[in-house]
């Protein structure tokens, strides 16, 4: 029914799209959000601007951000000209996240009409191209011209002692008001360090009806003046001493919130109820069997909610505990409460996320491929924490029940929520904001210990090694990768690092230490640095008198390779001429096992669904490994379907072939890429399958190969044939053909962390090495248990069987030791039933526990104690299930422990645990007293 109704809600929009691009002119006041996202791009690619595609709300390479919260993040190196762009003028709809870090409006969203952890940045970007006027002009043109907004309802703000943009304002646009503002709203940064610049921002006067002031009065929190579009001339770059450097080229960087100028262009004043978040609300509202206004606190936070949890889970973010992952969980947790409010008591996100991502699949792709992996994520993180939601809900309002207005929650109690209920600290303060009641967050994380601030991130500091780097990088130009065409090169040294150091010579003599690292560039290398997953290259750097053994390959700043070893023979000096030799036969096994991941990651979707995407991955020539969104362990059964599938393609001996080629063009024609992972314009493309030989496509290992460079970005590539089983993004080495993998061999599979499994695998010469061990291992076993390896399955079996009888007669045993042990029970208190016994194992005291609570199913806390050797003492505490509301097992436990200086853990209904002492378990148990009494 659900779907039925999202149906005719699109029905509904797109028949609304085509009136409005009918009577596009006469109807501008009511325009819809997907006609302004795409006229804005239109407006920019007329006036030059080369469309951008949005990265992932994942910032690469940059540790001081923890989600892409503007549009510039992505050229933030751009900016301050670590890396360059082919194009000087650029537009770009860019998802942005804010629930972390500096830029978190978590905590404002279901409270304002214009706040979310969500949104679209639409942006318009020069680098040395254009500055103040033309970004100026452009702004105005598409807000008054392009949109039909009347000049009459805009106004402007500039930074006070930009005296320049003001007067350009004024020439451009007439008798606009400019309102100069002195504070930091008018100097926009990134964050603490990064590129910055003084900005000038628009706003739109929503009428004299609507309650608030002008920018920079003191009534200015009102809603009448909305900002819609900030303009930042990007200057200077910020250092982390607070040092404003020029950067090298003045550039734009311009923001525009979709949802906001959605709002303008609809006539409302809450961006809630726009067409971005209006089929979602009545989703919700059809789901939870209300029908409250559209700005219904709930209502706002599932809407903005579920647009943030399905992108995050699309770029690869699982829920977890720590970082990232902690972030989206607190997220999902903010979202169920408020169903919760609404009286949804079963999980209910995974519907209306299945709903968004059809809402939104035209616009972002990505979440047509992650669609089931969304909807299966989000539905057991809500079955996980709804059964714990309402228990926590009670405890809580149990707790506050006797604070009033303006009172303080205990820390000790929103840690015990956060530790046994799930509850992130900030939903608890969430949950008492509308009562007023504020949360000792000091105690709490006094009792959080090392879990506090998981939420937020740890970027490190520099060395002084990464200095010399970034100097380096100054300095040099970048390292010509030539190892797709050969393994042998010459060159010249470019630099030497010794320790951290930069130095002009380097000999055998330095290296008598063995922890002395080294390091040398050169001009140009057929040695790969590890990226992407693969492993860097080993070999020789040579003159006629020296020896350099390379152990391992990296890349620094992003352009400069670096050969770390040591110097076996003789020295090197910088600007030596030099012979660069890989590795041979370790690069082969590195392709091979490169190449059989491509492979494995086609079977892994052709056996088991589309849904299965790359999450990692690390490779070299023994063995390579494989991380992958998938929520259950595959069976053994669909593990041999995937392995045979892949050594079906290795023995059909397909090509492997690579092109350089426009990313976008690349991805169009359906080349899988890694989620977050960050491409340059022009792109490799790895393609498996039974193709015809073209001459305008290159196959690994060639002499005519493409290079790494840019050289070949005019050229065009086909897209895949129906016999293609692999099409990828890549940067990698591979194989030529299929069969020079020889043969491929899953070795283990397994999860490592919610919604990924991880599959290790072998290939050539160690799949018949494994097979010879394993071999022998059968051997070895036939011969122990004195049968053929026909029979071993039947043998264990039967032993198991056996084992499983003498099991049973132990515990039968035990069993009646712990009912003889019922008749010493004491009852220390009202509520609490004890028993004491010697040398008990912890089986017997857990039957004994089980015994007791059977026989007194209620108002009981029961407590088994028993005696061991070395003055050892285990315990058990059980809680009948009237109880479990007020006292928590765990908990109670713990109290007991103190005096035994022991350890232990559980739940809410039953924990154990054990210490130290004969002589205080009266104290101990005194402690659980105590707090029952």
């Amino acid at each position: 029914m659900e779907i039925l109704s999202f149906f005719r809600i699109r029905v509904a929009i797109n028949c609304a799209m085509v009136l409005q691009v009918i009577f596009w002119k006469n109807y501008r006041s009511v325009m819809l959000s997907s006609l302004i996202r795409q006229g804005f791009l239109s407006f920019f690619m007329e006036n030059g601007h080369h469309i951008i595609a949005s990265s992932s709300v994942v910032p690469q390479n940059d540790p001081s951000l923890l989600f892409t919260n503007a549009g510039m993040v992505q050229f933030k190196n751009v900016f301050t000209g670590l890396e360059t762009t082919r194009h000087r003028k650029i537009a770009t709809v860019q998802k942005c996240i804010r629930a972390g870090g500096k830029h978190n409006d978590l905590d404002q969203v279901g409270f304002t009409a214009r706040h979310h952890t969500f949104f679209e940045m639409l942006g318009n970007f020069s680098f040395g191209d254009y500055f103040k006027e033309e970004a100026i002009r452009l702004a105005w043109t598409f807000l008054t011209k392009e949109l039909g907004i009347s000049s009459n309802k805009l106004l402007v703000t500039i930074y006070h002692s930009d005296e320049e943009t003001k007067q350009l304002w004024k020439a451009i646009a007439g008798n606009i008001l400019v309102i100069p503002i002195s504070t930091a709203d008018n100097f926009w940064s990134i964050g603490d360090t990064g590129p910055c610049g003084p900005c000038t921002e628009i706003f739109f006067d929503h009428g004299a009806d609507v309650l608030g002031g002008m920018p920079g009065s003191e009534q200015e929190n009102g809603d009448r003046f909305t900002e819609i579009w900030n303009i930042v001339f990007m200057q200077y770059e910020r250092t982390a001493t607070g040092e404003q450097i020029n950067l090298q080229k003045q550039s734009i960087d311009t923001g525009m919130g979709l949802e906001r100028i959605s709002s303008v262009m609809q006539g409302v004043q809450d961006n809630y109820e726009t067409d971005l978040f209006r089929p979602i609300i009545d989703q919700i509202k059809y789901i939870s069997s209300t029908n409250f206004a559209n700005t219904n606190s709930s209502y706002k936070v599932i809407a903005d909610h579920i647009r943030s949890i399905s992108f995050l889970i699309a770029d690869g973010i699982m829920p977890s505990n720590e970082g990232r992952g902690y972030v989206l969980r607190r997220i999902l947790r903010r979202a169920m409460r408020h169903g919760h409010m609404l009286g949804m008591k079963d999980p209910f996100l995974f519907k209306i996320s299945e709903n968004f991502v059809h809402l939104m699949q035209d616009i972002y792709p990505e979440l047509t491929k992650a669609k089931t992996a969304i909807g299966t994520l989000v539905h057991a993180e809500e079955e996980k924490f709804l059964q714990t939601l309402e228990r926590g809900l009670k405890i809580l309002q149990h707790e506050a029940r006797g604070i009033s207005s303006g009172g303080v929650l205990g820390g000790n109690v929103a840690f015990k929520l956060y530790d046994t209920y799930g509850f992130p600290l900030d939903l608890t303060q969430d949950i008492l904001k509308v009562d007023d009641i504020s949360v000792d967050t000091d105690g709490f994380e006094k009792a959080l210990e090392e879990q506090r601030n998981r939420a937020k991130w740890a970027g490190s500091g520099e060395t002084k090694e990464d200095a010399v780097w970034h100097k380096l990088k100054d300095q040099l130009a970048p390292t010509i990768f030539v190892g797709y065409e050969t393994t042998l090169a010459s060159s010249k040294i470019m630099a030497i690092l010794l320790d951290g150091e930069e130095r002009q010579k380097i000999s055998a003599a330095d290296f008598f230490h063995s922890s002395t690292r080294a390091f040398i560039v050169t001009e140009a290398t057929p040695f790969f640095a590890e990226c992407g997953g693969q492993c860097g290259d080993t070999g020789i750097i040579e003159t006629p008198t020296a020896s350099f053994q390379v152990i391992n390959t990296t890349k620094f700043c992003n352009t400069l390779v670096a050969h770390e070893g040591i110097v076996e023979s003789g020295g090197f000096a910088s600007g030596d001429p030099v012979l660069l030799r890989i590795n041979e036969d370790r690069r082969r096994r590195i392709g091979a096992n490169h190449t059989a991941t491509h492979l494995l990651q086609a079977a892994l979707r052709n056996i088991l669904g589309e849904h299965v995407y790359q999450r990692g991955s690390f490779l070299n020539h023994e063995r390579l490994r494989f991380d992958f969104s998938h929520n259950f362990a595959i069976s053994t059964d669909n593990l041999l379907k995937i392995e045979n599938l892949v050594n079906e393609w290795i023995e059909r001996n397909m090509q492997v072939l690579q092109r350089k080629m426009p990313r976008e063009e690349a991805v169009a024609s359906g080349a899988l890429a890694l989620f977050g992972e960050k491409y340059e314009d022009s792109v490799r493309a790895i393609c498996v399958g039974d193709l015809p030989q073209q001459s305008n496509v290159d196959a690994p290992g060639a002499t005519n190969q493409v290079s790494g460079d840019d050289t070949d970005t005019q050229s065009q590539a086909s897209a895949p044939s129906p016999f293609v089983v692999s099409f990828e993004l890549c940067g990698g080495t591979h194989v030529g053909r299929t069969a020079e993998i020889g043969s491929f061999k899953i070795v283990s599979e397994a999860s490592i962390g919610a919604g990924i499994r991880r599959i290790e695998a072998i290939t050539g010469q160690n799949v018949l090495q494994y097979i010879q061990k394993t071999a022998d291992i059968v051997s070895q076993i036939s011969e122990k248990l004195k049968c053929s390896a026909t029979e071993i399955v039947k043998k264990i079996e039967d032993l198991i069987l056996e084992l499983k009888r003498k099991n049973d007669e132990i515990i039968a045993a035990k069993h009646r030791a712990a009912l003889h042990n019922v008749q010493k029970i004491q009852r220390p208190s009202a509520a609490v039933l004890l028993s004491i016994t010697d040398d008990c194992d912890i089986y017997q005291l857990r039957s004994l526990s089980e015994i007791i609570i059977a026989q007194n199913p209620s108002d009981t806390i029961a407590i088994v104690v028993g005696k061991s050797d070395g003055d050892r003492v285990y315990a058990i505490v059980n809680v009948s299930l009237d109880l479990q509301e007020k006292y928590n097992a765990s908990q109670l436990l713990k109290a007991m422990l103190i005096p035994l200086n022991g350890k232990g853990g559980g739940g809410v209904a039953t924990a154990q645990g054990g210490g130290i002492g004969h002589a205080k378990i009266t104290e101990a148990v005194r402690q659980i007293c105590d707090v029952v009494d």
